[in-house]
């Protein structure tokens, strides 16, 4: 009986010394590689629950929403708002060269387009996936895309879509009877331009004339109807923007486009995309010169468009349309080249006050001298 218990001991010492020797050898190894002494106390990471950094990023409101909302937010491409800022800004253009001169765009106007560009754009992208989720599922960028990935069915996709189009609706029918039936003419651009892709080579061209309606509907939206001279050079501006931007989007999926099957202008260019893109840069400075000259602009808008062709040329001579990462870059430095558009039409539209007091100023002076 204590020959049992003693050999029981035995390898129980055993076992001991053989765990003491390699922990040994764990924590050599450790402080060779820079671990501190195990004297020193370290706060444990593991111990209680983990804090989330406070980030007012759009993709970190998304990610802390309920978990079942997350797929339609991502749905609406709420976690990437770029492209609800490029539908939005030549609404914004147009209202600020309505605003009367010396004065601020209308405030109500541009909160009111705001939301309409955010239902809008995420109707179009519910859209837009609807139509592409068997192609969504083979390129690697776009497979985690709600509809693609099944979290959610195309009938909750039909539903959801419902929803933002009614408040769409709503939104437009704050508008004069004019916007409302031209808000209403561009649906049909929302609706076929998913399917540009698969017919030709220049569905960007199809997003221009969709993504920027707002620069015919936000004038509309403050003067009651368009004015010609400043509206359709200032849409045609727009679209030679799209033609821009999204060309360069549409070169990080050239190769998963070409083996599906599906059209793009990066794969109509090719190697030659810089030389239209610069064509493309001198026509839309040249109609935005144009709508200028229409409207009265004064010596701060000149000044802006001269910066939005110094960021035209840089992002276009920088661009590498063979790094995706870099694309991306210059896709999403879109959004400040129409901020500074933007910041040109109000500081032009203030500028054109002083000017004006100027002349009653000279003129009044005038009327003194003569009597």
């Amino acid at each position: 009986m204590l020959g049992v218990r003693g050999a029981a001991v035995a390898r129980g010492l055993q076992v001991l010394t053989h765990s003491w020797r390699r922990d040994s050898r764990a924590l050599a190894l450790a402080r060779a590689c820079g671990a501190p002494p195990t004297g020193h106390w370290q706060p444990s990471v593991g111990s209680g629950p983990r804090r989330r950094r406070l980030s007012l990023s759009a993709a970190a409101v998304v990610n802390s929403a309920p978990r079942p909302l997350q797929p339609y937010l991502r749905l609406m491409r709420l976690d990437k708002p770029i492209g609800t800022w490029l539908l939005y800004l030549p609404c914004t253009w147009s209202i600020g060269l309505a605003a009367e001169p010396g004065c601020f765009p209308d405030w109500y106007m541009l909160s009111l387009f705001g939301t309409g560009a955010v239902l809008m754009r995420g109707a179009g992208c519910t859209i837009n996936d609807m139509w592409d989720r068997d192609y969504d599922k083979k390129v690697i960028r776009t497979m985690n895309r709600p509809i693609a990935a099944g979290d959610i069915s195309i009938f909750r996709s039909f539903i959801f879509l419902g929803g933002q189009l009614t408040l769409a609706l709503g939104v437009l029918l704050c508008l004069n009877y004019y916007s409302i039936a031209l808000g209403a003419a561009s649906l049909l651009l929302v609706i076929t331009y998913p399917l540009m892709k698969r017919i030709t080579y220049w569905p960007q061209l199809a997003l221009g004339l969709t993504f920027n309606w707002g620069a015919l509907l936000g004038w509309s939206a403050v003067k009651g109807s368009c004015d010609p001279s400043v509206c359709l050079p200032l849409y045609f501006s727009g679209i030679m923007w799209t033609l821009i931007y999204d060309t360069i989007y549409a070169h990080q999926d050239k190769r998963d486009d070409a083996l599906i099957g599906l059209k793009s202008t990066a794969l109509r260019f090719r190697d030659n995309t810089k030389r239209w893109l610069s064509g493309f840069g001198v026509a839309m400075l040249g109609a935005l010169s144009l709508v200028g000259v229409n409207s009265g602009q004064t010596a701060p808008y000149y000044t802006a468009l001269a910066v939005v062709g110094a960021h035209l040329a840089h992002q276009i001579y920088t661009l590498d349309i063979h790094r995706p990462e870099d694309c991306w870059d210059k896709f999403t430095s879109n959004r400040t080249l129409g901020l500074i558009v933007l910041l040109g039409i109000v500081l032009g539209n203030l500028w054109k006050e002083k000017k004006t007091d100027e002349a009653k100023k000279s003129k009044d002076s005038r009327i003194k001298i003569s009597k």
